[in-house]
């Protein structure tokens, strides 16, 4: 199977290098590597041009947008910015983050996952962070979620999707929709990922409130949201981030905020919800 690599990057030239050389050493290689290079100030652009002069199939876009960094939208924007770079020879494509460091057989295992049944839309590992010389689960969603840092969509479920929304939320809309058009989300507990830098490490105030505005956007309704954020506030051992994410979503909702989804889209994600949270109470 043929894929695809897009990496938004700003600013990571601490490391770029890491992800590529571990790209650089997978058992199956990708066809394209495209590295969009989002306003970076720093030595990103030639640490990855130094990287493509070894390997032509990796290459390089710059990419001018605004300094804020808010989760969701800029890291979408850039990656839309690779994606109108490369062809639809694909399989599959992938959305990776530019501070990862995979296993060599992570995308060769991806492979094998997506020709095992032709009905799994995506594919992805886990998220391992650092703490005290111990790689350990970055432990903040449920086993059945791909992290947004590394995503592989099956050509035909990315299409039917819409491709990725540019709003934060379009991590879990992505799994919804697929869900919502009967295809399956495959996660493998056996490919660890090395998160290098820790998730939210730039994010403000404003982009708490995202989040609240993110479940408000999925078409949660309130008892949904203030449960999500509730559990996420606590997986991150902060629970004063629940009055934030409250906020967001009371904000959005007075503002008459547009949803990422259509109404219908929107019904099956809250009663997919419930579903999944009646299971775990039995």
């Amino acid at each position: 199977m043929n894929y695809y690599i897009i990496i938004p990057s700003h600013n990571e030239e601490k490391y770029i290098s890491l992800t590529l050389q571990s790209i650089v050493d997978q058992t199956v290689l990708p066809k394209k590597v495209v590295v969009v290079n989002d306003n970076s100030t720093d030595k990103t652009a030639d640490i990855v041009l130094a990287f493509a002069e070894k390997n032509p199939w990796i290459s390089l876009i710059n990419k001018t947008s605004e300094a804020i960094h808010l989760p969701g939208s800029k890291v979408i924007q850039a990656f839309q910015k690779g994606l109108e770079a490369v062809d639809e020879n694909y399989d599959f494509i992938v959305k990776a983050d530019a501070d990862l460091i995979f296993p060599n057989n992570y995308f060769e295992t991806i492979i094998s996952h997506f020709k095992s049944d032709d009905r799994i839309g995506m594919a992805g590992g886990f998220a391992y962070i650092e703490k005290n010389n111990n790689w350990i689960l970055e432990n903040l969603t449920d086993k059945d979620h791909i992290r947004g840092a590394f995503k592989a969509y099956r050509k035909e479920c990315f299409k039917e999707i819409g491709g990725l929304k540019s709003a934060m939320g379009w991590d879990t809309v992505d799994e919804l929709l697929c869900k919502f058009y009967n295809w399956k989300v495959v996660t493998d507990e056996t490919l660890k990922v090395k998160h290098l830098k820790p998730t939210g490490a730039n994010y403000n105030k404003t982009a708490r409130y995202k989040q609240g505005e993110a479940f408000y956007s999925l078409g949660y309704g309130f008892f949904i949201t203030a449960i999500a954020s509730l559990k996420l506030a606590m997986r991150k051992g902060k629970p004063f981030l629940f009055i934030d994410y409250l906020n967001g979503f009371w904000k959005a909702s007075a503002a008459k905020k547009p949803l990422l989804v259509t109404n219908e889209q929107a019904k099956f994600i809250r009663n997919y919800r419930w579903k999944k949270m009646k299971e775990k109470l039995i």
